[in-house]
């Protein structure tokens, strides 16, 4: 059995390692109450799914809301394979992204956010599938821990383990995975070494949240037997903060703006339907919780502070929340002389904070840079201010992860701010600011965490925090503060941004993958960014010897952290083809350097760094072109405009508001990026525009759009249907289905070895039915599938030529795949090489 004291201490790290997002919450006086209100409340239900975006936040709000329950939910995977609607970032960075929205949405509707260590590798079409790739063992291992660690009484999946094959395969794992952990999280001889840190855990039961979804249609549901179903009125409405349930599901929902999840609010009576999976069976339908104790009596010597807490909510004076602290001081000391468990942990910590929020009592550590190198020393300015009558002494503040304490013993009157400097010396071995998940390399379906306590964590852990120690009566509270970076922006105001830690140094390769097509030298540009005053260093570019560099290093200086500079190399590649990675190194007092900063800043989602090797791929490449002008509508967005300029194509980016005859006349191509029809509504009304430049002899090149409504019919200028058809095996065998077409020989010969080294998947969303006069290029198929030949689609049109595609060349180009480069030269080229016959043009 773990130690009780290490317990507790875990208990606080899984449960609030979520830091409150850049600007401080300020509580008005009905969230306090509500807070007063879900001390009482000793349950606890935990949601699993496989994606960010799969949870239900109209039930995890409402249990948190309504039952008042701690409502958790883990997301196995944060979302890395999906497609990007706000910006050009893919895998690893889109999971960022995502984990990011996701911790905004528990924010919103009240509940925790929880992963396993799961990468999400992109859709999959089996479970079995699933759980080889990522190491069923391993995520097994994750729901287990999350269980063990979280203690949830019930335990509700979003999918259904016995429909495999029915939906993405992560789906249904996700689900099979928790059924499996219902029993094992229970017993002692699996996974025996979790049990250092954590106790076996047995949860009452545990259900599938079905809907109308599962049934077909809505129809089908309404009309099925839910007898034997569990049924939540979750059409709820708070009076106290005037918003229905489903409203605050739906601004939860809607902070998935990657994937353009955005909900409209709705109002009136609603259900939520549950069926019984494992576990006790209920007597009564409509409680999830029936036969568990959800009050302090489930706590030795609980039923006190119940009583206290009962009465607390009872006299609670909206007017002035201040006068509840007394007894929750009371509360408090109650709670911490009991013997140690999790709920102690959870509501010591939840009666702290609400304490603060009756007072008024803000705290602050504000860094005067936002960026730091370990071993520096910085200097905070302090913030303290109580804003009620209860008398309060700040005695002290201890800076982390220095452990120095500093004693002030400053009272803080009422309403009386207090500013206090204070050196914080940042310890040599201090981590770099980075998602801890991404720190070590991990495998296509797994991410790498050595730390076992880290797993299951949301977010970044900032290790740079000063906790102020606050004395009210004869107790001190301790209240952590990670230490931020504030300004003031003349648009937006107050704004924050956390501390980062970051290498003296930086640098990065801008092209992530440059092609040597005519066996000349070419410039390579090497961006190189101070991480600190007065640093002077020796940048290099180091490639294999057969690859001729010059010159070997270039020397630079910069007087101010955040001063970066562009340097450039001249790099030849050998006679033969090849394809190497290139490092970008910066040498320093004879210390490599060799991480590249990335930053992710979006408004609704905290200031992101990561840092990754700097690097990018070189490819001497037997790649054909013409000198086609390409005019690109950027989609939901990718990157491929700069995949075709590092072929050597001129690409301009267009909006479908500057599609005009004359606009046009300027180029060979028009290219669609991916989505572009689902995200751009005032596109469909271009089309004949389109058409008429691919009918004047030009090329139109449509990349994939999703199957559904907001496609419109005359996407092409024949008849075509978008289906969910899709090959995920990256590696699943391509036939020619058209050997001869010059798509496939000018002026590149494809081959079967263009298909090789493709990631993630080779295409999404192809055509299932199509008019005759396309000639499809490509079949291939996922095991066990049947053949899909919709992947290139290539038709005449008057003089020209019209393509629709669904092969994933937003994911292969910017990976660098050789044969993506090669086959999207051949299309582009295509109306160079054919003449149309005239009989198969529509009319």
């Amino acid at each position: 059995m773990p130690n009780n004291k290490f317990l507790f201490l875990l208990i606080l790290v899984f449960s609030f390692q979520i830091v409150s997002a850049q600007k401080p919450q300020k509580p008005n006086s009905v969230e306090i109450f509500n807070q007063i209100q879900k001390l009482n409340f000793l349950g606890s239900v935990l949601y699993i799914a496989a994606h960010p975006d799969d949870e239900n936040t109209r039930l995890i709000s409402y249990l948190s809301n309504e039952k008042k329950a701690r409502t958790g939910y883990l997301s196995l995977t944060r979302g890395d394979g999906g497609q990007n609607l706000i910006g050009q970032q893919l895998r690893e960075l889109l999971g960022v992204i995502r984990t990011q929205e996701l911790i905004e949405a528990r924010k919103i509707d009240g509940g925790e956010q929880f992963f396993s260590r799961a990468n999400d590798f992109g859709f999959s079409k089996t479970p079995d599938e699933t759980l080889q790739i990522w190491d069923k063992k391993q995520v097994l291992a994750d729901v287990i821990w999350a269980i063990r660690k979280f203690q949830p009484d019930v335990i509700i999946n979003r999918f259904d383990h016995r429909t495999a094959g029915t939906t993405h395969g992560h789906h249904t794992a996700s689900a099979l995975l928790s059924v499996e952990s219902f029993d094992l999280t229970n017993d002692a001889s699996v996974f025996p070494e979790q049990l250092k840190l954590v106790q076996t855990w047995k949860p009452k039961r545990q259900f599938f949240n079905t809907s109308w979804w599962f049934y077909g249609s809505q129809a089908k549901f309404d009309a099925a037997d839910k007898s034997r179903l569990t049924t939540l009125a979750t059409g709820v409405y708070y009076a106290n903060t005037g918003k229905s349930n489903q409203e605050i599901a739906a601004l939860s929902r809607s902070s998935h703006q990657s994937q353009g999840f955005g909900a409209t609010g709705v109002r009136g009576e609603e259900s939520e339907y549950l069926e019984l999976i494992n576990g006790e069976k209920l007597k009564n339908t409509t409680d999830i919780f029936e036969g568990i104790d959800t009050s302090w009596n489930r706590i030795p010597a609980g039923r006190a502070v119940g009583e206290l807490l009962s009465k607390i909510a009872l006299q609670y004076d909206f007017s002035n929340p201040s006068a509840s602290i007394s007894d929750l001081i009371k509360a408090y000391k109650m709670i911490q002389s009991m013997d140690e468990n999790q709920w102690k942990a959870l509501k010591l910590e939840e009666i702290k904070n609400i304490i603060a929020a009756c007072s008024g009592l803000y705290l602050e550590a504000v860094s005067a840079t936002q960026e730091a190198i370990p071993g520096s020393s910085l200097q905070l300015k302090l913030e303290a201010i109580n804003r009620c009558a209860t008398a309060m002494r700040l005695e002290s503040v201890t800076s982390l992860p220095e452990q120095k304490n500093t004693i002030l013993n400053t009272p803080l009157d009422n309403n009386i701010l207090k500013n206090i400097k204070l050196d914080l010396q940042l310890p040599i071995t201090i981590e770099y600011t980075q998602p801890y998940w991404l720190k070590d390399k991990g495998t296509v379906g797994m991410y790498t965490v050595a730390d076992q306590k880290n797993i299951g964590l949301p977010d970044i852990i900032r290790e740079a925090k000063v906790i102020f120690n606050i004395r009210i009566d004869d107790i001190i509270l301790p209240f952590e503060r990670a230490v931020v970076y504030k300004y003031n922006d003349k648009v937006k105001g107050e704004m924050y941004n956390y501390l980062d830690i970051v290498p003296q140094v930086t640098s990065s390769i801008l092209d992530q993958a440059s092609f040597f097509n005519d066996g000349k030298k070419k410039p390579i540009a090497v961006k190189v960014k101070a991480g600190k005053d007065n640093i002077k260093g020796n940048l290099q570019l180091e490639l294999p010897t057969n690859w001729s560099v010059s010159p070997q290093s270039i020397p630079f200086q910069f007087e101010k952290a955040g001063m970066e500079q562009v340097f450039y190399f001249n790099v030849t590649p050998p006679a033969k083809p090849s394809e190497v990675v290139a490092k970008s190194i910066v040498i320093i007092d004879n210390k490599r350097y060799e991480k590249e900063q990335q930053i992710i800043e979006y408004d609704h989602i905290t200031k992101q760094q990561i840092l990754k090797t700097a690097e990018a791929k070189f490819i001497k490449l037997d790649l054909k072109i013409n000198n086609q002008k390409i005019g690109y509508i950027m989609g939901a967005g990718d990157q491929v405009p700069e995949g075709l300029t590092q072929m050597g194509y001129k690409v301009t980016l267009i909006t479908p508001e500057e599609i005009t005859p004359e606009k046009l006349e300027s180029f060979d191509v028009i290219m669609t990026g991916i989505r572009a029809y689902n995200v751009l509504p005032s596109l469909e009304h271009k089309q004949n525009i389109l058409f008429d430049f691919v009918k004047s002899g030009k090329t139109m090149i449509v990349q994939y759009n999703t199957a559904d409504e907001s496609v419109p019919d005359n996407i092409s200028p024949y008849p075509l249907k978008i289906s969910r058809d899709r090959v995920t095996e990256e590696n699943a065998e391509v036939r020619f289905l058209a050997p001869n077409h010059a798509v496939l020989n000018y002026p590149n010969k494809i081959t079967a070895a263009d298909f090789q080294g493709w990631t993630q998947e080779q295409g999404l969303y192809y055509p299932s039915e199509y008019d005759k006069v396309f000639t499809p290029i490509l079949s291939s198929n996922d095991t066990g599938e049947t053949p899909k030949n919709g992947a290139l689609l290539v038709a005449p049109y008057g003089k020209g030529y019209y393509i629709y595609t669904g092969l994933s060349f937003f994911r292969e180009l910017p990976e660098g795949v050789p044969g993506a480069y090669r086959l999207l030269s051949n299309m582009i080229s295509l109306k160079a090489q054919l003449t149309v016959p005239s009989q198969t043009l529509k009319p």
